[in-house]
């Protein structure tokens, strides 16, 4: 299977011709306009030199009505131990998921570069931050991702306290419901994002819902949470079980990457 090297031209290869695992492409740059046409097409750029653009086969991708929420999470959203924001740090949240330690992952693959041009995106209103804070407004934990259409794409996320990244996630999550937005691409397999909910879908399956996610319109930032579900936790347990199955349209679930994405 040929790996496409690109150029200065805003191209990329047909995603779905591309490997199950590995990059697609490698090279180009990381210009909005380039990074748009990738996240439109379902690929986005990780690690490597030079740059790897990919579009795994299958996909871990989490319906927003579909989110999972465990008994002991539920408490930690009962208590309210954190102040959720939406899009108020969005570079600190990026700079927090490049340097906070994580369990076996040495160095990151978030660099300065693609940490501005992220940036441009905010600007822009199309890449979002979520935050949670604790007390004297320390920055405890959060998750960023872009949205196109009716498709968040969640990138990456970090914790500097128990369930922070969580508790924000799922207040973004309910939230993308509300605005009609339920297409969560997560990217690869963890754990992590099962027990939130998340499935594996076929890359087919995938990048169908995403065709059709970005017929609707893009709700440009910056944005806020609605003043009811930011006063208190949305009831949970309605939603408690974990889904299961396929989704629509596919013949079944198949193999497995990073936590806002599976990275």
């Amino acid at each position: 299977m040929p790996v496409y090297r690109l150029d200065e031209r805003l191209l990329f290869p047909p995603p779905e011709r591309g490997p199950r695992h590995g990059p697609i492409a490698v090279g180009g740059d990381l210009r909005p306009e380039r990074l748009l046409l990738a996240y439109s097409m379902g690929i986005f750029p990780w690690q490597g030199e030079p740059l790897h653009w990919h579009s795994p086969d299958p996909r871990m991708v989490l319906q927003a009505g579909e989110l999972h929420v465990s008994h002991s999470l539920q408490k930690t959203l009962r208590r309210q131990p954190y102040r959720i924001t939406l899009d108020r740090a969005f570079r600190e949240v990026m700079v927090a998921c490049a340097t906070v330690p994580r369990p076996g992952q040495e160095g990151t693959w978030i660099t300065p570069d693609m940490v501005d041009s992220y940036c441009e995106l905010h600007r822009r209103g199309l890449s979002h931050s979520a935050e949670a804070w604790g007390e004297g407004d320390e920055l405890l934990g959060g998750l960023y991702g872009i949205s196109l259409g009716a498709a968040f794409f969640g990138e990456s996320m970090f914790s500097r306290a128990r369930d922070a990244s969580k508790v924000a996630f799922v207040h973004l999550v309910r939230q993308l419901e509300r605005w009609g937005i339920p297409l969560v691409d997560c990217q690869v397999y963890t754990d992590h994002l099962a027990s939130l909910g998340a499935r594996e879908w076929p890359r087919r399956s995938f990048l169908a819902a995403l065709r059709e996610a970005l017929q609707q319109p893009t709700r440009p930032g910056p944005w806020s949470f609605d003043v009811a579900a930011a006063a208190a936790p949305k009831a949970l347990s309605a939603r408690g079980s974990r889904p299961s199955g396929a989704p629509p349209g596919s013949p079944g679930e198949a193999g497995s990457r990073g936590p806002a994405s599976g990275r």
